[in-house]
């Protein structure tokens, strides 16, 4: 097999007003695996028109109600497990690289539904951001604990 690729995409820390970041829990996964919402790029795509495409898609939570605060300095990656590749995406991609986003949520909590179309996750909750590592499939802790370090001077 050639060479595998990163699937392109972007993700969401969205901190309420209290700065606790919300959190999903996967439909996919055995495991109790939460994450922070992301997704794949489209075509022509960009990272910011991409990112609330894909919480909108995956929450109710439209663009109105979401204030970026910062963008990640560079594209963050992280490799699936061998033993998942085949899984994801028909092993195409080797991993995800992802630019990420750091927002504050101007909504209220009863606006928010994971119960879209196609629901990617079974239930939702606001965590402490020291708390993220904690919470994500261990392939991916490395990539939060990168974004805790770079956003942690803007949450507050």
């Amino acid at each position: 097999m050639d060479k595998l690729e990163y699937r392109s995409g972007t993700g969401i820390m969205l901190l309420n007003k209290d700065n606790l970041v919300f959190v999903a829990a996967r439909n996919d996964m055995k495991e109790d695996a939460w994450q922070m919402p992301q997704g794949g790029l489209e075509a022509n795509e960009s990272p910011e028109v991409g990112v609330l495409r894909e919480l909108e898609e995956e929450t109710h939570i439209p663009a109105r109600m979401v204030a970026i605060i910062s963008r990640s300095k560079e594209w963050l990656s992280y490799d699936f497990p061998k033993d998942m590749q085949a899984g994801f995406f028909k092993s195409k991609y080797v991993g995800q690289r992802q630019i990420w986003f750091l927002a504050r949520y101007l909504g209220r909590d009863e606006d928010i539904n994971i119960n879209t179309e196609k629901p990617e996750f079974r239930a939702w909750k606001w965590i402490e951001p020291k708390q993220l590592p904690d919470v994500i499939v261990d392939f991916k802790k490395p990539l939060y604990e990168k974004l805790l370090s770079e956003f942690s001077t803007k949450i507050q």
